[in-house]
């Protein structure tokens, strides 16, 4: 007895259409020959789709931009905004560089800390936060300052400002947006 078995002619599509027309638009900003500038857009653009980037993800993304998968992983290894593990609902990264350490942010992260009952690079344990220490963030004068889920900057955190902050990301957890 013979079994034969059949290979798929085109691997697996994690991407919606959606997201590729989004990369296309990206694309479409580079000479065609340059289609690996559009990598960091390409990343984003899978990561807000699927919560996080994984290994499958960036060999899909290598396939379309014509890159060797290690490309697109060293890119997404660099670069703190992508999460290569899932994450909480809100991520919250804290600068932590000299000038926002000078400015009080380290004491701010021990304060989050203090507050969520976990280190950098955990999540509490219902899900909703992960902590993150990150780089430079270019707001120094702003110390101390944290990025909600690589979009939104909030500074001059004290402990007050960092209590509102988690108790309006805790109501809109709650409340189910986003």
């Amino acid at each position: 007895m013979t079994v034969q078995l059949q290979i798929s002619e085109s691997p697996i599509k994690r991407l919606s259409p959606e997201a590729y027309q989004k990369i296309d638009r990206e694309l479409a900003k580079y000479p065609p020959d340059q289609k690996q500038s559009a990598v960091m857009s390409a990343l984003r653009i899978a990561q807000v789709e699927h919560g996080m980037v994984t290994p499958e993800l960036e060999e899909e993304i290598a396939d379309y931009l014509g890159m060797a998968p290690m490309a697109v992983h060293e890119v997404s290894t660099f670069y703190n905004m992508y999460n290569l593990r899932p994450m909480g609902r809100f991520k919250l990264t804290v600068c932590t560089n000299l000038p926002c350490a000078l400015r009080s942010s380290n004491q701010a992260a021990e304060y989050l800390k203090h507050q969520l009952g976990i280190g950098f690079g955990e999540t509490t344990a219902d899900g909703v936060f992960t902590l993150q220490e990150g780089e430079c963030f270019g707001a120094c004068g702003d110390a101390p300052v944290v990025l909600v889920n690589d979009h939104r900057m909030c500074s001059w955190l004290s402990n007050e400002r960092i209590d509102a902050l988690l108790s309006e990301l805790r109501e809109q957890a709650n409340e189910g947006e986003a």
